[in-house]
């Protein structure tokens, strides 16, 4: 496989609205991004994914885009946007944007026209249908943030999709202006110099022809069997790399729930020409039942067989992109690891075990030092729409309580991840000079960024380390090229896995529980790479008898005993 140079990359994923805010107004912008690009630069980032940042009204914090060529006045202006992109390219750091392309708002001039009557030259560039025969939906099709993926438009008789909010309209990919539009528009971006693009649902955007209703109403979202990963979206992606991707070395990543390993691969396979890599879902999975349960325990063999299916899957024919958390996802150290007597040993070890897998690492804002979850008591303090769909279910359809709703709703919450930046200590931990949009309140206002550099021993310096061992260590290719073997898939506590490349053999091993353990594994250490609780380069391990602090976790240099 050619070798890129988002290879050796992590790439540090910013939601500018929650980032840092310069002006006072409570909101996070360009301009607060610019302010702490050194401490990126500490950190070792050369890839930051900026959520979307262009104008919108903000019904879903800017993934409902009313202008995909200007900046929200919220985040700052154009100007900041390219002193943003000159200032991070002189630290060597790209800025990856987020392109949302399988809606827009509302409030788009498109849509505006669109909707305005049934011969608008522009009402193609949507998808509208008329009414079924008893006046309702035109399909069973569900929403991610409504019941129905359908609003009825009373001024022209139809209904238009939206697979998101009522404020989402779908853009109709099938017509070929709207296509011809968005690769313009990609090409307007990538000339200012941006590094790639993260993808919104892209796997999405190839809808059927017919439209037909879903039969599998009990898994997912309604219709997806219909409208995510046909083979529409992938001549779509083909065409979209070709007329523009083609042209610039760039990272792309596309969001793409329900994927297969084997879906991986058609997406990601440079020979078949369309992303770099894709996000999956699988593993997000494995702690949550459907929105009435309560959060499960993190069943660990189910989630080492998903991740070791997606490493082996894609070796060779592929890429994987690995991640904890993201906008869209709670903190994984409330989520996976120990989040209060065990928050630094816990989020240490789960940045090694990610880092440590083939593929591409991604580091949500505030991962880096440890950041928890923030939950709320009432239904009036999420901003989150899915949180209030969610809610609205589990009052209305399971007759629960607002207390019980608020329980199952609170340890998934995309809120967790939209809490602001915590960057030093007192009020609104530094965020902002005025009223955060979003509370700040809770426990998780004694973890920032100011304590974490001041600390050697921080999560902050063991994520640096990472970075600095996947990029330009002695073990790099092997990190990043090698070959993944899992071990001990039975091992409901502990996740062991081999990297074998480049004439090295590393063996990663970590302690998922608050107990201490012991393991055997049949090789001699020949160094101790890495270890969360700084015994790195130790000369003497004794692998057969191997002793684990709660959530200790190694990286091993070995080979198997003579």
């Amino acid at each position: 496989m050619e070798k890129k140079w988002w290879h050796k990359e992590a790439v540090y994923q910013i939601y500018p609205r929650s980032f840092k805010d310069s002006n006072g107004d409570g909101i996070g912008d360009l301009q607060g991004i610019i302010s702490k690009l050194d401490y990126l630069e500490k950190l070792g980032v050369r890839v930051i994914w900026l959520s979307p940042v262009y104008k919108s009204p903000m019904d879903d914090n800017g993934y409902d885009i009313s202008d995909y060529r200007d900046i929200a006045p919220e985040f700052g202006t154009m100007a900041d946007f390219d002193e943003l992109i000159s200032r991070a390219a002189g630290k060597g750091i790209r800025i990856v944007m987020d392109l949302v392309v399988n809606h827009t708002s509302d409030e788009h001039p498109w849509f505006v026209e669109s909707r305005s009557s049934r011969d608008n030259p522009k009402r193609d560039w949507y998808i509208w249908k008329d009414p079924a025969a008893d006046g309702g939906s035109p399909n069973n099709w569900g929403s991610y943030f409504t019941r129905s993926a359908w609003e009825l438009d009373e001024a022209t008789g139809q209904y238009y999709l939206h697979l998101f909010s009522k404020k989402q309209p779908d853009l109709n990919w099938a017509n070929r202006q709207v296509r011809e539009a968005v690769y313009d528009m990609m090409h307007f971006w990538l000339k200012k110099g941006i590094g790639g693009f993260r993808m919104d649902v892209i796997n999405m955007i190839g809808k059927p022809v017919d439209f037909p209703p879903a039969a599998i109403t009990d898994r997912g979202v309604a219709g997806f069997e219909h409208w995510a990963n046909n083979s529409r979206a992938h001549e779509y992606l083909r065409e979209m790399h070709s007329e523009v991707l083609s042209h610039y070395d760039v990272l792309t990543v596309g969001e793409t729930p329900f994927v297969t390993p084997f879906d991986g691969q058609l997406y990601s396979h440079p020979d078949r020409k369309e992303l770099s890599m894709i996000f999956q879902f699988e593993h997000m999975d494995v702690d949550r039942g459907d929105v009435s349960e309560l959060k499960k325990p993190l069943d660990l063999v189910k989630f080492k067989q998903i991740m070791s299916n997606w490493q082996t899957g894609l070796e060779g024919r592929g890429w994987n992109s690995n991640y904890w958390s993201n906008h869209d996802q709670a903190r994984a150290v409330s989520r996976f690891g120990n989040d209060r007597e065990y928050r630094v040993e816990s989020a240490k070890m789960l940045g090694t075990t990610l880092h440590m897998m083939s593929g591409t690492p991604y580091i949500y804002q505030g991962e880096e030092i440890g950041a928890i979850n923030t939950y709320y008591d009432r239904i009036e303090e999420y901003n989150d729409l899915m949180d209030h769909h969610y809610y609205d279910l589990l009052i209305n359809d399971h007759k629960m309580t607002p207390a019980e709703a608020i329980r199952r709703i609170q340890p998934f919450s995309r809120d967790n991840a939209r809490v602001p930046m915590r960057w030093t200590g007192g009020k609104h931990n530094g965020f902002t000079s005025g009223e955060p949009w979003l509370k700040m309140d809770g426990p998780g206002s004694l973890i920032h960024g100011e304590a974490a550099v001041a600390d050697k021993n921080s999560v902050f310096y063991h994520y640096k380390e990472l970075i600095r061992l996947r990029r330009e260590s002695e073990y790099s290719d092997t990190i990043v090229y090698g070959k993944s073997i899992l071990l001990d898939s039975d091992d409901p506590l502990v996740y062991a896995f081999l990297r074998e490349g480049n004439g090295q053999v590393l063996l990663v091993v970590s302690n998922f529980t608050g107990d201490a353990l012991t393991r055997s594994y049949d090789y001699e250490v020949l160094k101790t790479v890495l270890s969360n609780y700084g015994k790195s380069g130790e000369a003497v391990v004794n692998l057969r008898s191997l002793w684990l602090e709660p959530y200790e976790s190694y990286v091993f240099r070995v080979r198997l005993y003579s």
